[in-house]
């Protein structure tokens, strides 16, 4: 395979996210796995892909500025040309504006015209010269599109959190999805434990330090892929944020117990739960879409978990195949997946304010339909990756006034207690909590734990 540059194949990653509607890290993770770069590319090609798409909203607004017709009239891979140039002129310090200006040239030489050429460059040069002289909207005087414009979300999105969290809370938060997430990883205690892991990866030569709340969680660096790690390929761990992690530990199913993962692809918390129960019982790891049941295999197989069944199943009629056969139901939901901005940044250009309320009217009904799966006495843990209310403890109460034989349980005796000095998961006793960035430095997860009545 010929080699690529850093910014082609960087260019060629957008180009998918953005004109294809592909998915920044399954598209990402494929083109290096294509070309196979070497650690510096890797690293500078992840950065263009990333950030372009962090900043994508600010970059249009520059662009806006120094073109003479709308970026949107230009050719579809000149648009993404120019925005990973003005990327790099105003957020990567250590690249020479020359560099940026003359390689993004190239590219235009490459899948444009003498024209488009000309364009890129003179553009580029134009706001390498003029970059001090960009004054974003003043967030002070019109906080919604002062924090919009200068942190790249959309402007429905900023208003609804200016609503929710103030100003000065959407802005924290607009800014902390705009950071680079932590490599959280979660450690295999079936074959190894934290302690044993962080040696384990030292000898690779890999930087660890332990998560703030989950037991399990070390915080990794310094490495080339996860893919390349002898510890990931033994399965010793598995990739998941700290708050991903805290589900399983809010559900604890006991050893020997019957639990259905409503919507388990690809498998990472059906694992987690195997892990807590001592690999001791029977998992359904339950998913709509076939072509996922052999993500859920592959990873149980590399953890060494032998009692999850991956089944075909519909969440939202899962009652249907295992009505009352439960003793415990993770449903975590599809959902806006407005928490993890940090890693899929394209989510935030994708969402509609009406598409909030049709997922809320989906998860009601997953939840509906997996609670007729419990036993009595049996318990239910409800979560997304979102932030909304409406996907989040609206469905809970909603949920609860139609079922009232289920009544939420505390998480104090699943969750680290400091979770309840801080803003979000200080509703811990109440059985709720809701991670933030900004608040607590991990993906935005919603965590609810419903038991009902025996």
């Amino acid at each position: 395979m010929a080699q690529k540059s850093a910014r082609m194949m960087a260019l060629e990653v957008l180009y998918t996210v953005l004109e294809e509607g592909a998915y920044s890290n399954i598209s990402l993770n494929r083109v290096l796995e294509k070309y196979r770069p070497e650690k510096l590319d890797r690293a500078f090609a992840t950065e263009l892909v990333y950030g372009t798409l962090r900043t994508l909203g600010t970059l249009d607004w520059i662009l806006a500025k120094f073109l003479k017709k709308p970026l949107t009239d230009l050719p579809t891979w000149i648009r993404t040309i120019l925005r990973m140039g003005v990327y790099q002129i105003i957020y990567m310090d250590r690249v020479p504006d020359s560099a940026a200006c003359n390689e993004s040239a190239n590219l235009a030489r490459k899948y444009g015209h003498t024209g488009t050429v000309k364009l890129v460059n003179g553009v580029l040069r134009n706001v390498a010269r003029n970059r001090e002289e960009i004054k974003f909207p003043d967030i002070d005087t019109d906080p919604v599109r002062g924090i919009a414009v200068r942190y790249s979300h959309p402007e429905w999105l900023v208003r609804k959190w200016v609503r929710e969290f103030g100003a000065q809370g959407a802005e924290e938060l607009c800014r902390a999805n705009n950071e680079v997430p932590p490599n959280a990883v979660r450690t295999n205690t079936l074959r190894i434990t934290r302690d044993e892991l962080k040696e384990t990866l030292a000898e690779e030569g890999v930087e660890s330090i332990e998560g703030r709340f989950a037991p399990e969680t070390l915080i990794i660096g310094g490495f080339k892929s996860v893919g390349s790690l002898a510890a990931h390929r033994s399965g010793l761990f598995m990739v998941q944020d700290e708050s991903s992690a805290l589900v399983g530990h809010a559900l604890s199913p006991q050893p020997g117990s019957l639990v259905i993962d409503a919507c388990s692809a690809p498998g990472g918390k059906s694992t987690h739960l195997a892990q807590l129960m001592g690999n001791r019982g029977h998992i359904i790891s339950a998913d709509v879409h076939p072509h996922k049941m052999r993500l859920i295999r592959e990873n149980a197989a590399r953890l060494g978990v032998d009692i999850i069944e991956p089944v075909v199943v519909d969440a939202a009629e899962i009652d249907r195949e295992y009505p009352g056969k439960a003793d415990y139901i993770l449903v975590d939901a599809p959902c806006s997946g407005l928490g993890i901005l940090r890693r899929r940044p394209e989510i935030r250009w994708r969402k509609e304010p009406g598409q909030i309320n049709e997922l809320a009217a989906l998860q009601l009904k997953i939840l509906q339909s997996a609670s007729r799966c419990l036993k009595p006495g049996g318990t239910v843990v409800y979560s997304t990756c979102t932030l909304t209310g409406e996907e989040n403890i609206d469905v809970v109460k909603k949920f609860l006034a139609d079922n009232e034989d289920f009544a939420m349980e505390s998480l104090a005796d699943y969750l680290p207690g400091p979770l309840a000095e801080l803003p979000g998961t200080d509703t811990i006793d109440r059985g709720y909590i809701q991670f933030l960035p900004h608040i607590h430095g991990t993906d935005g997860f919603f965590i609810a734990r419903m038991k009902k009545k025996g």
